[in-house]
């Protein structure tokens, strides 16, 4: 899917799930910083990190590749997110912001997405476990680092509008 392609998801059917999910999550807007959030941010932080976590994944910094990776996925959902209206605060809004993304994808009749949204998640929130417990192999790392961009390109295909660059394509970033 393309960035000229709309997303198959209506925007106002994305922009209510996102604002249950953080009504749920107790994520408060906070006008003084929302301002200074965009979408466009979000995404070039979220390449930032990915970018990150090849570097310390190539060093043997399996740590911070781990973190990196999360924090890959968790800007690409707070792009998404602040698209549509919401700008996320918390790592549970996150998690709640998925969820509701997930869902919509189940309730349109796409249960294996919806699963694979989930579980992709879950291997993300793992893999930032490891930022503190450093327990995870490196093969693990990868593979999940690997699952992240994954997640993150599909999130993008699934709720990124049509007619913006698409941040998870370099030549769309201009790279």
């Amino acid at each position: 899917m393309t960035a000229t392609t709309p997303y198959p998801y209506p925007a106002p059917d994305i922009a209510a799930a996102i604002a249950r999910a953080l009504d749920t999550a107790r994520d408060r807007p906070n006008l003084d910083l929302d301002a200074l959030c965009s979408p466009q941010h979000y995404a070039a932080m979220a390449q930032n990190f990915r970018a990150s976590a090849w570097k310390h994944l190539d060093e043997g910094d399996l740590p911070q590749a781990s973190n990196k990776a999360w924090g890959l996925v968790a800007e690409t959902v707070k792009a998404v997110s602040a698209h549509h209206g919401a700008i996320i605060h918390t790592h549970r809004a996150l998690w709640m912001a998925v969820t509701a993304l997930a869902r919509l994808v189940g309730d349109s009749g796409d249960a294996a997405t919806r699963h694979w949204i989930n579980n992709s998640f879950a291997v993300a929130r793992s893999l930032h476990s490891n930022f503190y417990a450093d327990r995870d192999p490196e093969d693990d790392i990868l593979a999940g680092l690997i699952l992240c961009e994954e997640l993150s390109e599909r999130l993008y295909q699934l709720f990124w509008p049509a007619g913006l660059p698409d941040p998870s394509d370099p030549q769309q970033r201009g790279i």
